[in-house]
């Protein structure tokens, strides 16, 4: 008897499915527009894809431990990141299996026989992939030591491009906000001084009850993601997400996100004798049947983006727009050609 699927291997189903309606063939819409009045080039976030993707972890009552209420996040990201024009392969996580893999890895797969490619992917997407060429989570050397990093654009020639770390807290508030904030400061500055041409971004998730239970926390977090896009040797950017949904969506005794699954000296590659846990992509995803996806579509809780409780320097759409700027100004403009074509069209002529 086959083993039940893990709650992440459900959640990259349905995600995929989001993500397919989406853009069908990998053809995303231009997120790119001018406003009319000002005439400033402003990047439109699909919001619609964000809120089914939010609905997903609670509709599968996943616990944060299970790493898939902050996925959510990882994968809408990568999302905007593909509709801003960069390519799909090069944005981690990938829209299918494995969700990391290197391009020079892709461009390998294309070229060889159809016999071939096909024993190179059954490879790839198995139990135990050649080391280094797949995984389903990327690891980043920084100054210090190696972290996890969430959404990553980098390849063997440039190096990292982009980094974007994702946390998210639906409940807890009191015991976990501090906590959440002092490691973003730490990662930063790790990340930063090896890679400081990398665009490094971090992205929070709140849950909207923070700002009834807890008004003074929720100004006190806002005030120090605002203060945190703003030091030297942190992120270049920063955003806000504020989630509303129903209290009877709300996992129970969930307590705040767990981080990236595992501990901080598991990230660092440290040897620990722990039990291993396996996160190959055989194990982190499955095939799931067509119907539980649909009928997961079908009944997705609503969830409702507050874009009213977020200072205008901690918007999505801003966050994403500097993330792509800071990419094409570090790179040659030969480099990265479809993202530098979006942006080009919605400018004035």
């Amino acid at each position: 008897m086959a083993a039940e699927p893990s709650a992440k291997a459900k959640a990259w189903a349905i995600f995929d499915h989001i993500v397919q309606e989406a853009a069908p063939n990998g053809d995303h819409s231009d997120p790119w527009t001018r406003d009319p009045a000002s005439g400033a080039l402003v990047y439109t976030p699909d919001f619609d894809v964000l809120t089914r993707l939010l609905g997903v972890p609670l509709y599968l009552r996943a616990v944060p431990r299970t790493g898939v209420p902050a996925l959510a996040l990882d994968v809408w990201t990568s999302y905007e990141l593909r509709r801003a024009g960069f390519d799909s392969d090069a944005v981690w996580p990938r829209p299918s299996a494995p969700r990391v893999l290197p391009a020079p890895i892709v461009s390998l797969l294309q070229k060889v026989t159809k016999p071939e490619r096909e024993a190179l992917w059954n490879r790839l997407r198995g139990a135990t992939p050649p080391a280094g060429a797949a995984a389903s989570s990327a690891s980043i050397l920084g100054k210090n030591y190696l972290k996890q990093v969430d959404v990553v654009m980098s390849n063997w020639v440039a190096g990292p491009e982009l980094l974007i770390s994702t946390k998210r807290m639906d409940s807890s508030f009191g015991n976990n906000a501090a906590n959440r904030v002092e490691e973003s400061y730490g990662d930063a500055k790790n990340l930063r001084l090896r890679h400081p041409l990398a665009a490094l971004g971090f992205m929070y998730g709140l849950r909207s009850t923070i700002f009834n239970e807890s008004p003074g926390i929720a100004e006190w977090l806002v005030d120090l993601l605002q203060k945190l896009g703003r030091e030297d040797d942190a992120y270049h950017a920063v955003t806000l997400i504020v989630m509303e949904y129903a209290d009877d969506n709300a996992v129970e005794g969930s307590d705040d996100d767990a981080g990236d699954g595992k501990g901080a000296l598991t990230e660092a590659g440290v040897t620990i004798d722990e039990p291993d846990t396996d996160t190959s992509v055989a194990a982190t995803e499955g095939t799931i049947e067509v119907g539980a996806v649909e009928t997961a579509m079908a009944n997705l809780p609503l969830v409702t983006i507050r874009f009213d409780l977020v200072p205008a320097g901690l918007q999505p759409g801003r966050f994403i727009a500097e993330m792509t700027r800071r990419v094409l100004d570090a790179t040659p403009v030969n480099l990265h050609r479809e993202a530098r074509r979006r942006m080009s069209n919605s400018m004035p002529g």
